[in-house]
This record gives C-alpha cells, sequence and structure tokens, in this order.
C-alpha cells in the first residue's frame, strides 16, 4: 500500500492533485487530502470520491501548515509507518485590494513557515524511495531578487539559516525598512525564493543518503495556472493551465522512476531544472 499526504489540497491545483493521483494509484493506495478548513476538506473529499476516474482511497485530515506544533503531530502519527509521497502545495492568497504589508504575516506564515514545517516534521517520515516535493513558482530563483538581497538567499547550510532570513525580511517589512535594505515591493517573489532556499538546504543535508536510495527532495512549478488566485496578477491567460493540466505536468515528474538526480534540490519546471540564478520576470513566467 501506498500513502501520499498533499496540503492545501481542498481547491486548487491541490485538490486537482489529489484527483490526478488518485486516478493513477489503485485500490491498495490512500491519498490524504488535508487543508485546514474541516468544512471544505468535507466537501472536497465528497467531490474526489465521486469522481469515477478514482481509484485510490481519498481521506481527509485536517492540517494547518501554519502551525508547526500541528505539523510535527500530524507527522508523528506516521512514525514507522512513513509516507510515500509528501506534497507540500500550501499558500495563502494575495489580492490587490489591501496593501502587500498588511497581507505579509499570514503570507509569509503560511508559504514560508508552513514549508519549513512540512520540510522539518515530514522529512524524516518519508519512506526511502518516497518523494518529498514543495510546490512554488519559476519566480523563485534568486535571480528574481534584487542584487541588494541576493546574498541574504545564498547557499545555506541548514533550515534553521533560511528561516532567520525570513524573519528578518518579515520583520523590516514591519518596521519599514524593507525597501532600505533591497526588499522589492512584491512579497510574493522573496517568499517563492526562500520556499526555494529552504529545499536546498534540506537537500543539501540529505543528499547522498537520498540518491542512493531514490529518494527525491524538489521543488516544482506548475507554470501559470487559471485560479482565483492567479487572475488579480497577470494580464494573459491564454496559454496558462487549468489545474488538471498542472497536477498532470507536476505528477509526471514526482514519480518518475527511477529520478533524475540532476534535479534533486532543485527548482523544476515541465522535468527541466531552472537555474538558481536564473532571472524570470512576471510577463515571461505566463509562457
Amino acid at each position: 500500500m501506498r500513502t501520499a499526504l498533499i496540503t492545501g489540497a481542498n481547491q486548487g491545483i491541490g485538490f486537482a492533485l489529489v484527483e490526478e493521483l488518485a486516478a493513477r494509484w489503485t485500490s491498495d493506495d490512500v491519498v490524504l487530502l488535508t487543508g485546514r478548513n474541516p468544512d471544505r476538506v468535507a466537501h472536497a473529499v465528497a467531490r474526489a470520491t465521486a469522481d469515477p476516474a478514482r481509484n485510490a482511497r481519498v481521506e481527509g485530515r485536517l492540517l494547518d501548515v501554519s502551525d508547526a506544533t500541528a505539523v510535527a503531530a500530524a507527522a508523528a502519527d506516521f512514525a514507522g509507518q512513513g509516507l510515500d509521497v509528501v506534497l507540500s502545495n500550501a499558500a495563502a492568497r494575495l489580492t490587490p485590494d489591501r496593501t502587500q504589508r498588511e497581507q505579509a504575516d499570514e503570507f509569509i506564515t503560511v508559504a514560508n513557515g508552513g514549508t519549513h514545517a512540512m520540510l522539518r516534521s515530514f522529512g524524516p517520515v518519508v519512506r526511502p524511495g518516497g518523494r518529498l516535493v514543495v510546490v512554488a513558482s519559476s519566480l523563485g530563483t534568486l535571480g528574481n531578487l534584487p542584487e541588494a538581497v541576493r546574498p541574504l538567499f545564498g547557499d545555506h547550510d541548514s533550515l534553521d539559516d533560511v528561516e532567520r532570513t525570513v524573519e528578518a525580511w518579515r520583520a523590516a517589512i514591519h518596521d519599514g525598512t524593507a525597501p532600505d535594505v533591497g526588499w522589492p515591493d512584491w512579497i510574493n517573489v522573496p517568499s517563492k525564493v526562500a520556499q526555494v532556499a529552504a529545499v536546498r538546504a534540506v537537500a543539501r543535508q540529505r543528499r547522498d543518503r537520498d540518491l542512493a536510495d531514490g529518494t527525491l527532495v524538489s521543488v516544482v512549478c506548475p507554470g501559470l495556472v487559471d485560479t482565483p488566485a492567479s487572475r488579480p496578477w497577470f494580464p494573459d491567460f491564454s496559454r496558462a493551465r487549468t489545474p488538471a493540466r498542472a497536477a498532470t505536468a507536476l505528477l509526471d515528474f514526482v514519480l518518475a522512476d527511477p529520478i533524475d538526480p540532476a534535479t534533486y534540490g532543485e527548482l523544476v519546471r515541465d522535468g527541466a531544472v531552472l537555474p538558481w540564478s536564473a532571472y524570470r520576470s512576471p510577463v515571461a513566467y505566463q509562457a
């Protein structure tokens, strides 16, 4: 029996990942659909269970990734048993009707605090040969940051180092010094860079052991996906993917066997590594 856990799974890309994985796996397997709102989780499980393409069992679990203690407790449930696939997909929504500063705390806590908590707590319970993958963005390459702050997200040796950088950035937003330091106004970019930096830090510590047993730790970019969260920020959706198409591409990579060692610890889009130092403008992101 194989078991997968997907965060932020009651809608959008997360729900599409549940549906696609449940269709690919067998009746012996389990896909855990998680979210922080019990009603939404229950509704999403009912939808997934009613899907005629479903083969694997879909079960709902409450999990608020912004609560590191809750994440650790959830991971402890799988100690000894292990998980085959962990997809860290949860994110908070940014809206243009509020300032970036007003939205920073929730956004950073969910996207970055959640990523850190998932890597820290679920990393140890991924079975040998399993997959631990964070869903992020091609905007998460270091080259998308202004030069002044790029050194702050250099190749960190530990997840603790990344967390300290994120908290220093958060503090600078609150005390109004972020522009002076060189942080961009749009908080999505540093957040995505920090997610990739976190995965790279964890992967650096695990790489030799993981590659020896076929385990993958990586970050994936789904491309521009037509969701309510994306709609306010990009002018052209003519080439955007549906959540279902994005999920298919992501799982083609996540489930590939054997893994490509070149993708380990890297940001990957459509199976290709995006260089850490690369720059990709928001306009190019749509392609």
